[in-house]
């Protein structure tokens, strides 16, 4: 029995394209702030993060201004980027744009940066991109960011630590998934201290299940573009991975206790278009609690 909504049956088609397209062209040159609040009895003071992931390089305003001051009305005492400031393009790849913002947010503030797999494509495959990710890298780390190529920094400050995990290749396959084991972690980065809050940038939301059980307290990850259109119920279409209605599109999730923060992203590459899904900066208050 087919089932018919006559109100939609009645709009004609030139309408609908219209509306879509004007939700394409308005999401596509827009982003909004999406705030978190996380508690943990590890964390010996509170700390506000401000989490960028995928720009592809694009701009909001002059120099990204317009994102810059977006990041400055939020007072973060750090900045993390979880992946993809840059697309890999062969000999079109541009690392100027988000080389320029980046040294304005350092001059400002702590700089975090964990890799996508667009900085990974354009360090590994050097036969299409040459010395560029080792220019890119040399200066950010000049510019006082913290580029965290599976490495790890401890904050005593707030009793926490920052893991940048940068995994393979084949870990970002389209339409389907390699399996991650826990032991592929432990190669990449040790063991997590229990001890104190793990915060992981992780790029691929994935792989979440294996983050948790590996002793990341909180990750933060990108990728996923908040699934290119979205829509009412049914969320985010279709991922990078040419996955349609992904299990991880954007939010706050949770697994075994341990909790994981998915932005939306702020660029576009692949499917170069935003529909009802405007590019988002996240902001995450991480508050101290007492133990349960």
């Amino acid at each position: 029995m087919s089932i018919r909504h006559p109100f939609i049956l009645s709009i004609p088609p030139a309408a609908l394209f219209f509306f879509f397209a004007t939700a394409a062209v308005r999401d596509s040159r827009r982003f909004v702030v999406a705030k978190y609040r996380i508690t943990s009895p590890k964390l010996r003071k509170k700390c506000r993060i401000v989490m960028l992931s995928d720009l592809h390089n694009k701009e909001y305003g002059a120099g990204n201004g317009r994102l810059l001051q977006a990041v400055r009305e939020q007072e973060p005492d750090l900045v993390l980027v979880a992946g993809d400031m840059v697309t890999a393009n062969g000999e079109k790849t541009r690392i100027q744009e988000p080389l320029a913002f980046l040294r304005r947010l350092a001059a400002e503030y702590p700089v975090y940066y964990g890799n996508g797999n667009h900085e990974y494509r354009i360090k590994v495959y050097r036969e299409d991109y040459g010395d560029i990710y080792d220019t890119y890298a040399r200066e950010l780390r000049k510019s006082g960011v913290r580029l965290l190529e599976n490495g790890r920094v401890y904050l005593p400050e707030y009793h926490m630590e920052i893991c940048g995990l940068e995994i393979g290749r084949r870990y970002y396959k389209r339409l389907r998934r390699t399996s991650m084991d826990r032991q592929y972690m432990e190669k990449l980065l040790g063991r997590a201290d229990k001890d104190c809050m793990e915060l992981l940038i992780a790029h691929n939301p994935d792989y979440f299940k294996q983050y948790a059980a590996w002793g990341a307290d909180l990750t933060l990850s990108g990728h996923v573009h908040g699934g290119v259109m979205r829509l009412p119920l049914l969320g985010g279409v279709i991922s990078p991975s040419v996955r349609i209605f992904p299990k991880y599109d954007g939010g706050l999730y949770e697994e075994s206790g341990r909790r994981m923060i998915l932005g939306r992203g702020l660029g576009m590459h692949t499917i170069p278009i935003r529909i009802f899904n405007p590019g988002e900066l996240v902001v995450v208050d991480c508050e101290t609690c007492a133990i349960p």
